[in-house]
């Protein structure tokens, strides 16, 4: 499989992710409009809240994510993918197959 098939792998599955997320975000904050809108006195708001929030993290990290993913394909068509952005030498596969996405080789990420 290339590099390319790997990454627009990820990119479904990212995609599938964030689909899930929007749907559990749209979900508690429609339970946060059922409950109670005292979040300091009731003691549901407060755990609707957190999840709110954890729910929005999962998410945006998703979305950054996604970006990341998106970038590394542009690399690929640019024949730039694999070449650290910062020194310009090739990334080792063994981080390229951990972190496909990466713009820098172990050396400079350090």
């Amino acid at each position: 499989m290339t590099a390319a098939d790997e990454l627009a792998r990820a990119r479904v599955g990212t995609l599938a992710r964030i689909d899930v997320l929007v749907r559990e975000f749209d979900e508690v904050v429609d339970a946060s409009r059922q409950s109670n809108a005292d979040d300091e006195h009731d003691p549901e708001g407060a755990t609707i809240a957190f999840e709110r929030q954890q729910v929005a993290a999962l998410l945006d990290s998703a979305r950054r994510r996604l970006a990341d993913i998106d970038d590394a394909l542009a690399r690929v068509e640019a024949g730039e993918y694999g070449t650290c952005a910062t020194c310009r030498r090739p990334i080792a596969p063994e981080r390229l197959a951990a972190r496909p996405s990466t713009r820098t080789c172990i050396a400079c990420a350090s």
